[in-house]
């Protein structure tokens, strides 16, 4: 009989990291948890499971930052129409590509754009992967906001009743 597996196993970690490897490679692609389960060569409800225990997001956010991270990228780098870059980096329609940037950057694709270019970059010497890793969104904490706003609702009123006491 085999060892129970758990996401301390370096075995389910390798296999959990293949499959991580294969969103980083292609985060353009369409992934299931399905597919991606297959590539661990878990089921899915034991793939979904163990990727968050090891890696502290679900699968679907993690393939969500790593498009809004590409996406970030050519914004900046390329004059590519927002509409091209959306539909390069996976998504399936612009408005939804659009809402979730917002969401998770804070801003419009097109005014994170003009932003990036407006600003000097003194980033120029440093590592690209070190970039990345710095700037990469991070969905846990902007999803637990977004609940705490919506639960809450008074967000905005505390903060406007502090700047006038």
């Amino acid at each position: 009989m085999l060892p129970k597996m758990t996401f301390r196993d370096p075995r389910l970690l390798r296999r959990l990291l293949r499959a991580k490897d294969r969103m980083d490679a292609a985060s353009h692609e369409h992934w299931t948890v399905r597919r991606l389960a297959a590539v661990s060569g878990v089921s899915q409800a034991h793939f979904a499971r163990s990727f968050k225990a090891a890696f502290g997001i679900p699968p679907h956010r993690y393939l969500l930052s790593r498009r809004i991270e590409r996406a970030k990228t050519l914004l900046r780098d390329t004059d590519l129409p927002v509409t091209e870059i959306a539909f390069r980096t996976g998504w399936s329609s612009l408005g939804t590509f659009g809402r979730v940037f917002h969401h998770i950057v804070e801003e419009s694709p097109t005014n994170f754009r003009a932003r990036e270019r407006n600003s000097p970059n003194g980033l120029l010497k440093v590592p690209h992967c070190f970039v990345i890793a710095a700037y990469r969104p991070n969905l846990t904490i902007a999803v637990s906001e977004k609940r705490r706003r919506n639960d809450d609702g008074m967000l905005a009123a505390m903060t406007d009743g502090a700047d006038h006491d």
